[in-house]
């Protein structure tokens, strides 16, 4: 999308601060000022009146839109004319209508459907701005492409441009619950749904599709895909028409998820088999009824025969009879299914080592390849387990050649930090769409494929789990947006650069200073790498606890239970065997060019072995480490570049508004907290299994560390934590009888300045508070107040607080008094003084 040179020198950006406070609500679309006057020069020739051809709501939003912006950034308030002025104007309409009204001018290069053309013509000596669409959808998608120009302060003045997107289907799901509640959602609560009901405030669904379509998505499921049995009834459909009525002027078309045993439960049948003609004729019914509510209704996502819900197995029949009984329901009304390949047994044998959760979805739905209907889509995550930090790509996108498939990604960070960590999902995305499969020898990369090109489908696309919130910033962390922001982008061109997303996105969101865009796009470009680093390298997965939380450290959870994200550690090795030749097989399931370039260890990536490969302690790496020194060495260097944020983000106090710089670089300090969490108990747990020590002697050695249970305790007992390697020592300090517990040590530090970092515990309910004395005098207090996903001493709840800059004296008194609340014991884990930064 790039190709214009900036219009502004960087000596002059640099300049620019920042004092009015934002909320982070408008996302990528702020239409911040342009303040330098020699910047708003060079748009002064733009039109002072804006005309539409076409009447469309997505045509008027379009116009609208414009007016807006160039109001916000130029503070140019647009004529909004009724018909085309003949002294040049900003003119908006279809390819069609714009020919119509000018026969010499033509796009420069095939617009497709939704695409659109953005150019300049002389009329009379005048200059027109033309925005043209295939349809209505694309004249929406040129005026947000035009603001982009002008919020990233490019140069105009020979503007030509024609997109179109790279494939059709291009949605976001949104896992809402009818209460209001969202599963894997960490921005609060739903902007749909509250108490079993639509909201009646249609607001926040209107912003939210403004947000969507400026980056090109077209379709919003809106529902959790564990289906609510209650969406097909006729009182819900009722309700839903007023979210599409919301969505509508934006181009996004509401689309739901549904049970497949809907018709026994809500029809009143005795049975949901899909090849039941009476289940037919239900779904027939029902579908009718949502499209004379919705007559611009997307159509329907499925889980089924997944994780406990409904699907055709119960009556032995597979995935294509119960997907092509609703796709024909749907296709006289233009809508399409995406049936999820996300089908596995939850209940797998761990002491079969040939039992593999990443074989199911290949060895459930290449068989039927070529059967389904053509407006089924098979919605694929791009990797074969669940939305894990590193994994291979789903084999299955080679496996259906047939079939038409969409690529699943997560954008709600369910393993990848939940919205409190930064990480920057692009990157990974990016890694799995350009990955070649090789299928037939011949170049088939995933994004090929999923856009329908590799093999000749009429559709495809991408789907991406979004769960935005009503919490002001709609993730959570403002620097969540980018996964938003650079979902859409890829979905609309997957050939799309990660630095460019990156950019684009910080000069959208934050401005062009060159400072804030050099800082910013540093720390996203780096974020997925350092995450990977301090939670699970070499393709181990995300290493968390995925009985529970799927957020904090739980390495054991990942062994002897029926889930199969196994990563099989004993004493003498670690990974997964998936080989052809001794594991599971699961290696076959690529086309032979890559089976090969997996089942090899000489070939096998790193990044990937132990995904693929089980291997000892001591084998030797394409990089020369052994795996068990990468492990410590990359927890090490992880936590490092995650401390490296938090400095990086105070250099832009000032260049970044107040609002927006405390509230990341509170979420900076905690991640950087939390990093050294998952770094001691990833590094204790592989050195008590494994028995190998670190090399560089840093594993178990913490001198700067003064252990909660080894203080002088008043009140406070000491207590295991959840999972042993999430404390230090495997225990912590809890106040449980008293309404104040105190810990207290003597300090023997040389006198100098120090940081003092206490890590403590905050549960997910109640609201403990804390007081650290030095010498009898009060340092600091605080509130455990963070909305944390457990109530136990764990890695879910392990927070950190820092002193900085703390002058110090040998035999100095420390004493931390603990306030519990509401079941919350205001535990403790340690305290750490280390010379402060930059102290020598």
């Amino acid at each position: 999308m790039r190709g214009f040179g900036f219009v502004l020198a960087g000596t002059l950006l640099l300049g620019s601060t920042w004092s009015a406070a934002e909320t982070g609500a408008a996302g990528w679309l702020r239409y911040a000022p342009i303040e330098n006057a020699s910047v708003k020069a060079q748009y002064s020739k733009l039109p002072d009146s804006v005309v539409s051809l076409d009447d469309s709501a997505q045509t008027r939003s379009a116009q609208s839109e414009l007016v807006r912006g160039i109001d916000g950034m130029l503070d140019r308030k647009l004529r909004v004319e009724q018909t085309v002025p003949t002294d040049g104007a900003f003119v908006l309409g279809t390819v069609t209508e714009l020919q119509a009204k000018f026969p010499h001018w033509k796009p420069a290069a095939q617009i497709r459907p939704e695409g659109y053309a953005l150019a300049t013509l002389r009329e009379h000596d005048h200059t027109y701005w033309l925005i043209a669409g295939a349809d209505p959808r694309g004249v929406l998608y040129g005026a947000f492409r035009l603001l982009q120009e002008i919020a990233e302060q490019h140069d105009l003045r020979s503007l030509a441009i024609s997109e179109s997107p790279a494939a059709p289907v291009r949605w976001v799901d949104e896992w809402d619950n009818l209460n209001g509640t969202i599963e894997r959602g960490y921005a609060g609560r739903s902007i749909f749904f509250d108490n079993g009901a639509v909201r009646e405030d249609m607001t926040r669904p209107g912003e939210y599709a403004r947000l969507l379509a400026s980056v090109g998505i077209n379709g919003c499921a809106i529902n959790n895909v564990n289906a609510d049995l209650k969406m097909l009834t006729p009182e819900m459909i009722s309700q839903l028409a007023r979210i599409a009525d919301a969505f509508r002027p934006w181009g996004v078309r509401l689309a739901m998820s549904v049970d497949l045993s809907s018709p026994k439960v809500v029809g009143g049948l005795d049975t949901f088999d899909p090849l039941d003609s009476r289940v037919i004729a239900w779904w027939q019914k029902a579908v009718d009824q949502l499209y004379a509510q919705i007559p611009d209704f997307a159509g329907f996502v499925v889980k089924a025969d997944s994780e406990g819900r409904a699907g055709p197995s119960q009556y032995g029949r597979t995935p294509v009879d119960a997907a092509n009984v609703l796709a024909r329901a749907l296709k006289p009304h233009g809508g399409v299914l995406l049936y999820r390949a996300f089908v596995y047994n939850h209940h797998l044998d761990w002491n079969d080592l040939k039992a593999d959760r990443a074989r199911a979805a290949y060895d459930i739905f290449h068989p039927l390849d070529g059967k389904f209907d053509d407006n089924v889509i098979v919605q694929i995550k791009h990797g074969p387990i669940d939305f894990q930090v590193r994994e291979p790509v789903s084999p299955l996108f080679a496996g259906l050649q047939k079939t038409n498939e969409a690529i699943e990604l997560q954008i709600t960070q369910e393993y990848t930090g939940q919205g409190r960590h930064l990480v920057f999902l692009v990157p990974m995305w990016k890694t799995a769409l350009d990955f070649d499969l090789r299928a037939g020898n011949r170049h088939t990369p995933v994004k090929e494929i999923v856009e329908g090109k590799s093999f000749n489908r009429p559709l495809g696309g991408f789907a991406g789990v979004a769960n935005v919130g009503l919490d002001a910033n709609w993730l959570g962390h403002p620097m969540s947006m980018t996964n938003l922001y650079g979902f859409g982008r890829l979905a609309w061109n997957p050939d799309t650069s990660v630095q460019t997303i990156a950019d684009d996105w910080t000069r959208l969101t934050f401005g062009n200073n060159l400072k804030v865009v050099g800082t910013i796009d540093g720390m996203l470009l780096s974020s997925w790498s350092t995450y990977e680093d301090y939670t699970g390298p070499l393709g181990l997965g995300t290493l968390t606890d995925i009985l529970h939380s799927h957020y904090g450290p739980g390495i054991e959870s990942a062994e002897r239970n029926g889930w199969g994200q196994w990563i099989r550690a004993d004493h003498e090795g670690v990974g997964m065997d998936r080989t052809v030749a001794t594991g599971t097989g699961y290696i076959g399931q690529y086309p032979p060019e890559v089976a090969n370039m997996y089942e090899s260890l000489a070939t096998c990536p790193d990044q990937l072995l132990l995904f693929m490969h089980h291997v000892p302690y001591k084998y030797k790496l394409h990089s020369g480490k052994t795996v068990i020194q990468h492990i410590y060495d990359a927890h090490y260097e992880g936590a490092a570049s995650a401390a490296k944020f938090v400095s990086d983000w105070q250099g832009l106090k000032g260049l970044v508004d107040d609002e927006r710089y405390e509230k990341v670089l509170a979420l900076q300090e905690y991640q950087a907290g939390h990093a050294d969490v998952w770094r001691d108990s990833v590094e204790q747990w592989f050195y008590k299994m494994s028995g190998i020590a670190d090399a560089k002697g840093r594993v178990g050695h913490d001198p700067n560390r003064i252990e909660a249970e080894d203080m002088r305790l008043d009140g406070y007992t000491i207590a295991d934590a959840n999972r042993w390697e999430t404390a230090s020592g495997g225990k912590g300090v809890a106040c449980q009888s008293h309404s104040v517990c105190t810990a207290e040590t003597t300090l023997n530090r040389p006198a100098g300045t120090y940081d003092i970092a206490v890590q403590y515990f905050d549960f997910r309910h109640g609201v403990s508070t804390y007081d650290l004395y030095l010498n009898g005098k009060l340092l600091k207090e605080w509130r455990a107040d963070n909305t944390l996903p457990a109530d136990r001493m764990n890695g879910d709840t392990s927070t950190r607080i820092t002193v900085s800059g703390v002058e110090l004296n040998s035999g100095d008194t420390l004493k931390i008094e603990g306030h519990p609340d509401d079941g919350e014991p205001a535990a403790l884990d340690y305290v750490e003084i280390s010379p402060a930064s930059g102290a020598h």
